[in-house]
């Protein structure tokens, strides 16, 4: 199954490739219910809330500066190159992200991970991993940066609530790398650049495909070859949750009536808020 990815330029200090789940219940890609992989240069978003879902951003270790990131828990941190910061939301959690330096650009995947429904109600939460406890794995020609789940020998040190892993792949120019993907885990891979084969099947960058691969019931393999060149992907699996999404703006509830009362929570400052606006240093 082949997703596409789709130019999303809000700005000149803001360009992206953006993912989406498909239909009522996050197919092909569940359980994320997006991507953007982005370039950022200076703030783009206000203050805002989410709810049901977790917001996930992974900085890129060509990142010419970090992300400083706070919420209405309380939460304020600087995610470093390299670094991933989760944010559960559940029942309902305001944040922000921003460049710390403007002018200089961030390098990064923003990630949407659906929560299990039992879950979407529960208080919102954080987890940050900085770059140095991010576990690597070298192979012939291969380098492996595992912010989340396992690969190999290795296995993130974050527990998240909805099981997900994330591999931060770079092959060199001829390296083949061989992912496991076990019973019951979707799985698909996001070119970031240069031409990849993913079991014998070339995908040139320029295509902006998405190889997805359903859950299966047996464990398998995917075999990443750069044929064409230097190449690095992001390789995400996880088993599906396979429930309803009902997604408005930046909430995404397993029902109708969960996403109305989520609405009307924010609508009644139960999320909680932010103080004044953070004045970014300026680059320029």
């Amino acid at each position: 199954m082949i997703s596409r990815l789709r130019p999303m330029n809000l700005s000149s200090h803001f360009r992206a490739y953006s993912l989406r789940a498909e239909g009522g219940n996050g197919e092909p890609i569940d359980p994320i219910l997006g991507v953007d992989h982005a370039w950022i240069s200076a703030p783009q978003f206000p203050a805002h809330p989410h709810a049901g879902f977790s917001a996930v951003s992974y900085l890129f270790l060509d990142s010419e500066t970090g992300i400083d990131n706070r919420d209405s828990l309380g939460n304020h941190n600087v995610i470093q190159p390299g670094g991933l910061h989760w944010t559960a939301a559940g029942r309902g959690v305001v944040h922000e992200e921003f460049p710390v330096e403007t002018g200089k650009t961030v390098h990064t995947l923003q990630i949407f991970v659906n929560l299990p429904e039992a879950r979407q109600n529960g208080a919102p939460f954080a987890l940050s991993l900085a770059p140095s406890d991010v576990p690597v794995i070298h192979a012939a020609g291969a380098k492996v940066r595992v912010p989340l789940g396992t690969f190999s020998s290795a296995k993130s040190p974050l527990e998240t609530p909805t099981e997900l892993t994330l591999l931060d792949i770079a092959l060199h120019d001829g390296a083949e790398l061989c992912v496991p993907v076990p019973a019951g885990h979707a799985a698909f891979v996001m070119p970031i650049y240069g031409d990849l084969a993913i079991n014998g099947q070339l995908f040139e960058r320029e295509q902006f495909a998405v190889p997805a691969f359903p859950a299966q019931k047996t464990g398998h393999e995917l075999v990443l070859s750069a044929t064409r060149g230097n190449a690095k992907a992001v390789l995400f699996s996880g088993p599906p949750l396979r429930q309803p999404v009902h997604w408005q703006g930046p909430m995404a509830m397993a029902s109708s009536a969960a996403l109305a009362s989520a609405i009307a929570a924010y609508q009644r400052g139960e999320f909680g808020t932010l103080d004044s606006p953070i004045v970014p240093a300026n680059h320029l």
